[in-house]
């Protein structure tokens, strides 16, 4: 969503690289390309005055002024106004005292309301409540059944004791969910309203009303990033009218510009608590400003993906994975251990979305979007084809063996062989970064293949070029002669060349105990 943002911002930044002060056109120059990042974002106009009039004022500071790097502290300074704007501050769940908390879903009809209530019930099940799915949408057509079918794909109960498409009270049916939680020990009432198309005075009292009968814990207002503006105006709308205490940003994985979740917090007071990004009930979570600010910068979102990687992968078979690296077992790392391993990563999400997170990835969106997500499908499916022992000790796979799996799965035999190869080069890969031989592939990194030919090929240049002296004979003659007048250099067993003192040899000294111990 914010890619034209983020492209925009990292040219500009990219424009301050290798000065060692910032000028005053500079930084005007600098303001007016944020300036227009933000417009062309849909940010709303109010917010990018505030945003680039706090830019400049700390642009012209003595914290940019005295900084070693001002571009890298322009940088700094946008972060934090995004993250001001942003909201500031993580809003966490207010839940109430005494059971249950009831939670009140508000918006405009087609904002997503009724897949993020199945969202926020899938999420509160994870941190161990038992929440409550309540339909007291009763006008939209199929809103009840489909509050039901994504209640069961959550795995969460639905409390629907109307048909809905036009029959049933809606405020009776919230007023009774309540009791009903009490008697089913729900301890989270997650009430879904209806919706308009606009904002009518209906369509208010009958929030009101249900607002007044329920008497909310927290009131989430929930709107489409997709929209732009009229976000911000919606958003005013039913805060003059209702009143809410967060917002809930639906389709964050949309195309559009994004600028409703950059105006929204700024222009109602009200922080963003939620943030819905993908189809699944899994993608859906708190909203972060600092994290989200990372991202529109280019700087990844590292904190997420860790917490991802934490509810995915299972601790145990992760360490037993690791204890085959470490004590030297590398060869027992067998296909089956490498097929946990991906199909714990795919519990994370889609491909381009765990790369999208990592730092420096902005410059790479191209070939990102251009990841086949089937590809994992393939390498299951190859895996899947071989035998116990095949996936034991893939050496065994010959070339009978590789045409048997290739027709099992599907595919050809150059697959096949692309997965066999690439297994052994990435276990070969671990076993080296295990021992502390470095990343193999890297430059300057231990364990590089053909670094040790590069760096002794630059040895030899460098005592060749010593060995040739001067390029004037009678300076070189002169050199050659002072060169036999020398008296010979002391030798040390550390290949000291230069007759400096001779460092003691090793048996010399004594080593201490524990050292000797150690070796």
């Amino acid at each position: 969503m914010f890619d034209t943002l983020q492209d925009r911002l990292a040219a500009t930044f990219k424009n301050l690289r290798g000065k060692g002060r910032l000028s005053e056109a500079d930084i005007d120059a600098t303001a007016r390309e944020i300036r227009i990042a933000l417009l062309e974002a849909d940010v709303a106009l109010p917010v990018v005055r505030e945003f680039i009039a706090s830019v400049k004022e700390r642009a012209r500071g003595a914290e940019v002024s005295a900084a070693l790097n001002p571009a890298q502290q322009v940088v700094k300074i946008v972060n934090e106004e995004l993250v001001a704007i942003l909201g500031g501050e993580t809003r966490r769940l207010r839940f109430a005292k005494k059971p249950p908390t009831v939670i009140l879903l508000a918006g405009l009809q087609g904002s997503g309301k009724t897949t993020l209530a199945g969202k926020l019930g899938h999420w509160l099940k994870a941190q161990g409540r038992a929440p409550l799915l309540v339909a007291a949408d009763l006008q939209r057509p199929n809103a009840v059944t489909q509050l039901q079918v994504v209640g069961d794909r959550a795995g969460v109960d639905v409390f629907a004791p109307e048909p809905g498409n036009g029959v049933g009270d809606p405020v009776e049916v919230a007023r009774s969910s309540i009791t009903h939680a009490n008697r089913t020990l729900h301890d989270v009432v997650v009430v879904d309203t209806a919706g308009r198309l606009g904002i009518d005075a209906e369509l208010m009292q009958q929030a009101s009303d249900i607002r007044d009968a329920v008497s909310p814990d927290e009131i989430l207002f929930v709107v489409d990033a997709m929209i732009g503006q009229d976000a911000v105006i919606t958003a005013q709308s039913f805060l003059d009218g209702v009143g809410f205490d967060g917002v809930v940003l639906s389709k964050l994985d949309g195309d559009a510009r994004g600028g409703a979740a950059l105006s929204v917090a700024k222009v109602t007071g009200r922080p963003v608590m939620f943030a819905s990004n993908g189809e699944q009930m899994g993608d859906f979570d708190v909203f972060h400003p600092d994290r989200m600010a990372s991202r529109i910068l280019g700087m990844g979102d590292m904190l997420t993906l860790i917490e991802q990687a934490e509810k995915s992968f299972d601790a145990d078979q992760a360490a037993r994975a690791a204890a085959k690296l470490t004590e030297g077992k590398g060869a027992s790392f067998t296909l089956d251990d490498f097929l946990q391993q991906m199909q714990s990563v795919r519990k994370m999400g889609s491909l381009s979305k765990i790369f999208g997170m990592l730092p420096g990835m902005g410059e790479m969106k191209e070939q990102i979007a251009g990841i086949d997500e089937r590809e994992i499908d393939r390498i299951e499916a190859i895996i899947h084809s071989m035998t116990p022992a095949e996936r034991a000790d893939p050496k065994i796979i010959d070339g009978s063996r590789r045409q048997r799996i290739a027709r099992g799965s599907g595919v050809t035999v150059s697959q096949v062989n692309g997965l066999v190869d690439r297994f052994f080069q990435a276990r070969t890969m671990m076993n080296q970064m295990a021992a502390g031989g470095g990343m193999p592939g890297l430059p300057g990194m231990p364990g590089m293949p053909g670094a040790g030919k590069r760096a002794k090929a630059r040895q030899q240049a460098k005592k060749g070029r010593a060995k040739r002296g001067s390029g004037n004979p009678a300076k070189r003659a002169e050199e050659q002669q002072a060169a036999r007048q020398r008296p010979p250099a002391a030798v040390s067993p550390f290949g000291n060349p230069d007759g400096a003192p001779t460092p003691p040899a090793p048996d010399d000294f004594e080593l201490p105990k524990e050292l000797r111990d150690l070796l």
